[in-house]
């Protein structure tokens, strides 16, 4: 199902964004630490595909990362209603044919 995929992968986007984000915060601290940075595109079939990157420039920016960390948390759980609503749309189809 299309639609699944579709949320699917925005889950594995937003998991890929948040540890970025995560990873930035712990390292903050270290010397010479370039930030993680993620890219995403569009997929031809649907969906989003994530690609990790590193800034050219060392050093932090913890509200940055600590904004993406929120903004990947809300795609994630977004996305994830969307799977719900997909199971039980299916599910209660299922029950009308059996």
């Amino acid at each position: 199902m299309n639609t699944l995929s579709i949320a699917q992968s925005g889950m594995q986007a937003a998991q890929v964004r948040l540890n970025a984000a995560a990873n930035n915060v712990a390292n903050a601290q270290t010397e010479g630490f370039r930030r993680d940075q993620v890219q995403q595109e569009a997929q031809a079939g649907g969906g989003v595909a994530a690609r990790l990157d590193k800034v050219p420039q060392p050093g932090a920016d913890l509200t940055r990362d600590l904004v993406e960390q929120k903004s990947a948390t809300y795609a994630f759980k977004a996305n994830l209603q969307v799977l719900k609503a997909a199971d039980e749309t299916l599910g209660r189809l299922l029950d009308t044919r059996a």
